[in-house]
């Protein structure tokens, strides 16, 4: 998973093509747990990159987007979000799929 390096590079992926924003922190318990079934969930989903954001480094993106809780997942496509599972709760490697499977299609 590609990890974010600036606020510039994020406005440039939001506005084209299509991306899920994972947000995440280092000390977070929960966003660990859902580490190693990352690399699959994103090999289902080849048509979607994916972005790690760490929350402390960006917290002005997670304001913006009113992300309070992690892990959470924004997607967006051609600078329109088509989705968002966002909260403070532990996620399970199916209730990530059903949320990408849920995504908006334009």
């Amino acid at each position: 998973m590609k990890k974010l390096e600036s606020i510039e590079q994020f406005n440039e992926m939001k506005n084209n093509g299509k991306h899920i924003f994972m947000f995440s922190a280092d000390w977070c318990p929960d966003c660990r747990v859902i580490e190693p079934i990352l690399p699959d969930v994103e090999s289902k989903y080849p048509d979607h990159q994916f972005i790690y954001v760490d929350r402390d480094e960006f917290i002005d993106i997670c304001a913006d987007l009113s992300v309070f809780g992690i892990p959470s997942f924004v997607a967006f496509e051609n600078g329109t979000e088509t989705g968002r599972f966002v909260s403070k709760d532990r996620k399970t490697q199916e209730e990530i799929e059903q949320f990408i499977d849920g995504l908006k299609v334009s």
